[in-house]
């Protein structure tokens, strides 16, 4: 009786407290399990997805997609396909010219290289997955434009499908199949996850690799999972992105500690794996720049040690909590808010908490840099809503007129929640996918149809883009190998000289004055130009074309087209693009036609 008593009391605590009560039962009433082991054989596609556990409102058509995991998955991947069709408008720099201008360049031979690819700052692990897909259309002859644009963005579409069902098949573990619904409503419904999943950003592919390795995770007291998958895919996510680690350092200390009666087995497996992947990553890096590059070591010294990355912009520390977070989640920042209270995730809020503190003491901030949070964040807002309006509706025992009344009030506080979402989410994804900033894309297809014109104009076209750097994409979304030039904003590695100006700063200070100098002044000492040729056409924002009509018209430039890019222009951006084309001598004429 007395033994009987003591299990009670552990089953009553182990309740109380959530993920962490399990920490603190002794080992030998609950004996652990070796998370060297898997049980994962017995598990199959539809056991997480049985029929009698579909949702209990919705179309019919929604119910059958969520009544196996193998009809999910199909559905997401569609779904994702579309998402990826849809997106029409750029985002950072980094999603062209960190990932397919480097992939075009391995396989085509042109494609420029950035400065922190000479500096052996990047891998080439992520570009290496675009590159297999560029080779196989160029060995069989099928590079159109359209695939080499499109086809990169259909991938990561597939990928963040997978990603769509990882995070739900997370849920169904730790939760269970209810929880996951609201998860995946969660997931489906941001905003920013549509206006980002598609895109070729390395933080993209972190955030589906996070949401793999978190279902393989050894959640103590869940079902066995492979461990050395999750160990392979954490890994990864910090190969790629070495950010990721921010997020993955808590919970592998919680790995640790949870499994400490065999701590240093746990620490030789986790390291052996780990080193694995960083080999596989190194000799990789080996075989495309030429020599051993420790490029994890160059990336966390630029961006943290020294502190350069704050050239590219800095934010208070506060950033991330007054405008990132609100910004990426919407609404769902004010589920977060609730969760903060009522969740018993406690691990999960912990390690979203930690990381947020972390970023916030690095100066320079972005709204993508908090993707690798997200499967934590939605399946913590998916738990949150449940329970709101789910958790106690399936008591069933209560049949009283109140209970019934609580029952209808619940279901209309659910409808009432998710049509918000919709109608918040739905039309923000749309315009930030259709429609801003989406000039600097659409002035790339018309330079593309410029080289097409006849006479062939790729042998004799250029093209001067006189914006801030990196504003369009390049080579990887022209597919011509035409002369092109642009404003480099390289950082100066060489000293800290605080006056130090590179050269779109320099240019933007007194445009007049920097055009003169490279075109009316015969070649300068320090240009980094191979030619001071004119260009056939200039490519500019709207302001800039405004502020410099005298040097266009001395050197016959005429305007040829405009295309607009955002109601919300900043920095040195406005509101449409230009392209101002220059008009063939009279004596060049006179050549042409005989």
């Amino acid at each position: 009786m007395k033994e009987s008593k003591s299990a009670a009391t552990i089953r009553r605590r182990m309740k109380r407290g959530g993920l962490f009560g399990s920490f603190f039962i002794n080992k030998h009433t609950v004996p652990l399990q070796d998370p060297f082991e898997s049980d994962e054989g017995s598990e199959s596609l539809r056991s997480n997805c049985s029929t009698d556990e579909v949702p209990e409102f919705g179309p019919k058509v929604l119910q059958g997609i969520l009544s196996s995991e193998k009809k999910l998955l199909w559905s997401l991947v569609v779904l994702r396909i579309l998402n990826a069709l849809v997106i029409q408008t750029s985002f950072v720099p980094d999603e062209f010219w960190q990932s397919t201008e480097v992939a075009h360049n391995m396989v085509f031979g042109y494609g420029y290289l950035t400065w922190e690819w000479k500096n052996g700052i990047r891998s080439y692990l992520y570009p290496l997955i675009f590159a297999v897909y560029f080779k196989f259309l160029a060995v069989f002859h099928m590079d159109s434009r359209f695939l080499v644009v499109k086809g990169p963005h259909l991938m990561q579409g597939i990928f963040a499908a997978l990603g769509d069902l990882y995070t739900y098949r997370l849920s169904v573990r730790l939760s269970g199949v209810k929880v996951a619904h609201w998860t995946l409503f969660c997931q489906l419904s941001s905003w920013f996850i549509f206006y980002t999943s598609s895109r070729t950003l390395t933080n993209s592919t972190e955030q589906v690799l996070t949401s793999l390795a978190l279902y393989y995770y050894p959640w103590p007291e869940k079902p066995k999972k492979s461990l050395w998958k999750y160990l392979v895919l954490a890994s990864l996510s910090v190969i790629i992105r070495p950010t990721a680690a921010v997020v993955w350092f808590p919970l592998f200390i919680w790995h640790l500690f949870c499994w400490r009666q065999m701590i240093w087995k746990v620490i030789r497996y986790s390291v052996t794996r780990g080193i694995i992947v960083l080999l596989a990553s190194c000799v990789i890096d080996r075989i495309f720049y030429g020599e051993w590059t420790n490029v994890h070591y160059n990336f966390l010294h630029f961006n943290v040690l020294s502190g350069l990355s704050g050239m590219y912009g800095t934010h208070p520390w506060h950033w991330y909590l007054t405008q990132g977070l609100p910004v990426v989640l919407g609404t769902h920042m004010l589920i977060l808010l609730v969760a903060l209270k009522k969740s018993k995730e406690p691990i999960f809020l912990g390690t979203i908490v930690w990381s947020i503190v972390v970023y916030s003491f690095l100066s320079h901030k972005e709204f993508r840099f908090l993707s690798g949070t997200l499967p934590l964040i939605m399946h913590v807002c998916g738990s949150t809503l449940y329970a709101l309006f789910d958790s106690a509706s399936h008591e069933k025992d209560d049949t009283s007129a109140g209970a019934k009344q609580r029952g209808r009030c619940s279901h209309t506080a659910k409808v009432s929640v998710i049509v918000i979402l919709l109608v918040f989410n739905i039309p923000v994804a749309l315009y930030f996918g259709l429609v801003h900033q989406r000039g600097t894309i659409d002035v790339m297809f018309y330079l593309y149809k410029e080289t097409k014109k006849e006479p062939p104009n790729d042998a004799i076209m250029s093209v001067l883009f006189l914006m801030p750097c990196h504003s369009t994409p390049y080579y990887s979304y022209i597919h011509r190998n035409i002369s092109m030039y642009f404003l480099t904003c390289e950082p100066n590695l060489k000293s800290s000289s605080d006056d130090y100006l590179d050269e779109a700063d320099q240019f933007y200070e007194d445009p007049d004055v920097w055009l003169k100098q490279r075109y009316d002044s015969g070649p300068r000492s320090n240009s980094s130009s191979p030619t001071e040729q004119l260009p056939t056409h200039i490519v500019m924002f709207d302001e800039l074309y405004l502020r410099i009509p005298l040097w266009l018209r001395q050197h016959n430039f005429h305007f040829c087209d405009q295309f607009f890019h955002s109601h919300f222009p900043e920095g040195r951006s406005s509101g449409s693009v230009v392209v101002a084309c220059r008009s063939p001598s009279p004596l060049l004429k006179s050549n042409r036609s005989s």
